[in-house]
């Protein structure tokens, strides 16, 4: 008898969905965010350009048609230099993360050290590890009053 086809895939239940579980969609969007960094890093690491882009609506000007275009966007670095030694910082909603009580920065020494401690951070994230440092609370929009 020969084996199925669909026998050599990895089933596994239905992962849950990020819309119904907060602390999942905050650790989904911290992952991209670092790994957004992580390419920056080594784009700087290489003394290459690093350039990220976001997409939009714009309007052709021959045929007046909308399409979507990609655009650059400014990201600034979580990793910086002070005194010949570099440091990095977890970033969420454009706050450091306090790592421990009262230390926010990782110290990471040469900028080649920059690409393995971005990584480690990445392993913590997926372990669950930052669950406890993401903000529990969520801005709510209020409505606009007149």
């Amino acid at each position: 008898m020969t084996k199925s086809i669909l026998s050599s895939l990895k089933v596994i239940a239905r992962p849950e969905n990020t819309k119904t579980n907060p602390l999942a969609a905050k650790r989904e969007k911290l992952l991209r965010k670092l790994n957004q960094q992580k390419e920056m890093a080594l784009c700087f690491v290489n003394d290459e350009v690093f350039t990220a882009y976001k997409e939009k609506w714009d309007k052709d000007p021959e045929t007046g048609e909308k399409i979507k275009v990609r655009v650059p966007k400014k990201v600034s670095p979580w990793y910086y230099q002070r005194n010949n030694t570099f440091f990095f910082e977890v970033r969420y909603a454009n706050k450091p993360l306090e790592l421990q009580e009262g230390l926010q920065a990782i110290e990471v020494g040469v900028k080649t050290n920059l690409l393995p401690t971005i990584n480690i951070i990445i392993e913590a994230l997926i372990a669950g590890e930052f669950d406890a440092l993401l903000p529990t609370k969520t801005k709510v929009a209020k409505a606009n009053k007149k």
